[in-house]
């Protein structure tokens, strides 16, 4: 039995703009860096986590599209490791600490990556769709004087 610790997966173009507009040209090569890790096993040992962080690691214990699909996920964990683990404000030890201290929901961490995700949200799913959507053909106008009716 092979045990499966996970796949490396590249946040698909429209999303990785999406990113680097909302956490700035400073941060924007940063991404390049982080390393989406689906199916991790190392999400799975954090009992309920649907993900996890590290410097320049998001592991999932679900699949890669399921995580690109929800936005205010992306941004929450994207928070952790560019604003927080990039910096070196976030550790293990820091963050364990602030679990002691005040538990998960209050803990500055969390809080602060909840934070960042609802105040970026809307202008995110705003990025997401615009790069989505087809480029609008620039065409010239049709002459469609022969499609009017005769009177």
């Amino acid at each position: 039995m092979r045990l499966r610790l996970g796949t490396s997966v590249a946040p698909p173009p429209h999303v990785r703009a999406a990113l680097a507009a909302v956490f700035g040209a400073a941060l924007a090569e940063s991404l390049d860096e982080v390393r989406v890790i689906e199916c991790s096993l190392f999400a799975r040992l954090h009992v309920r986590a649907v993900a996890t962080t590290r410097r320049r690691r998001i592991f999932l214990r679900g699949t890669a599209a399921d995580f690109f699909g929800d936005p205010m996920l992306m941004l929450h964990e994207y928070c952790h490791v560019l604003l927080q683990w990039e910096p070196r404000r976030l550790t293990t030890a820091r963050y364990l600490r602030e679990c002691l201290r005040r538990g998960y929901w209050e803990n500055r961490f969390e809080v602060q990556a909840r934070a960042f995700a609802r105040n970026n949200l809307l202008r995110f799913r705003s990025l997401l769709l615009r790069a989505q959507e087809p480029s609008i053909s620039r065409a010239a106008p049709r002459d469609d004087t022969d499609a009017l009716p005769e009177r």
